[in-house]
């Protein structure tokens, strides 16, 4: 765990606050409204805007010119070409399932995981409020990656593994960038989140995607579009061990960005020497090897 970043400041404090006020999932509603809109005289300029202002590299993407995408998400959601992320091909290997950066990684301590300097938030919180889905992972491992605008936002298995459950969390919609992450507590057990537990050779595994505002939907490739839900409880949905998703394989997608958070149980893994707080990565990108 790494506690050496600076703590928050006061322009950090000030970019936050509006945020408690902020209708944020009326906002997102409308944001998802806006991005699938299909007229090409607003889709388009916006989308070579968003592209200009973004830096994104359309080379990489399998359709390289912004008007053959049907709406802004599409664009924003778009799919690469086979060899633009190539995995690592090591077998022990655990890959990046996002291209993003690095906000903090480590163990699991006393049931905590680490947000930034001085804050902290429940792992049991994280996944749902349940013991005995939190049970496997006391003493493990998390990385956390923030996924910016310019960023890829489909997200891929970091390990093989079959699907044994999804849980959808309702919350609140704070945005999840640097500022905000150093002052909102237990930022990450608040917003709004969908579970995914699979069971891999090598132990269970939990990939958690966060919403944020302007986060107008969190998918994946099993059910489709999970958020925005109907109701304010949490759901859960069990599965036998189907879908089986292959290392690298995509298994869902942010319609506007935000964070993924892995854990994993103690003594499955190693993390690389070379990560740091701030790391940029690219999806397939060695993140740790399994022990």
């Amino acid at each position: 765990m790494n506690d050496t970043q600076p703590g928050p400041g006061l322009i950090d404090y000030l970019k936050a606050l509006p945020q408690y006020l902020l209708p944020g999932h009326l906002i997102s509603r409308l944001t998802l409204a806006f991005t699938r809109i299909r007229a090409p005289w607003l889709k388009d300029r916006f989308g070579r805007w968003f592209a200009r202002q973004f830096k994104l590299n359309l080379d990489e993407a399998v359709m390289s010119e912004v008007e053959r995408y049907e709406h802004f998400n599409a664009l924003f959601t778009r799919a690469l070409k086979p060899d633009a992320r190539p995995l690592d091909g090591d077998a022990k290997a655990v890959v990046s399932p996002v291209d993003g950066t690095i906000s903090q990684f480590g163990p699991i301590e006393e049931g905590r995981i680490f947000q930034a300097k001085g804050r902290d938030y429940s792992l049991l919180e994280l996944l749902g409020g349940s013991e005995g889905r939190a049970a496997p992972f006391e003493g493990g491992e998390f990385i956390t990656i923030y996924l910016s605008p310019s960023d890829y936002h489909r997200i891929h298995m970091p390990l093989g593994g079959k699907l044994t459950e999804m849980v959808h969390v309702p919350g609140r919609l704070f945005s999840v960038n640097p500022a905000t992450t150093r002052v909102i507590p237990r930022l990450f057990a608040r917003n709004e989140r969908v579970a995914s537990l699979f069971d891999t050779d090598k132990g269970p595994l939990a990939l958690v995607k966060v919403g944020a505002i302007n986060v107008g939907s969190i998918e994946t490739v099993w059910a489709g579009e999970v958020t925005p839900p109907a109701g304010r409880v949490v759901k859960r949905w069990q599965y036998e061990g189907e879908p089986a998703l292959a290392k690298g394989e995509e298994m869902g997608r942010f319609n506007m960005g935000s964070t993924v958070i892995l854990v994993f149980p103690k003594g499955m893994l190693s993390f690389d020497e070379s990560l740091a707080p701030g790391m940029k990565l690219r999806m397939g990108q060695r993140i740790a090897t399994l022990d």
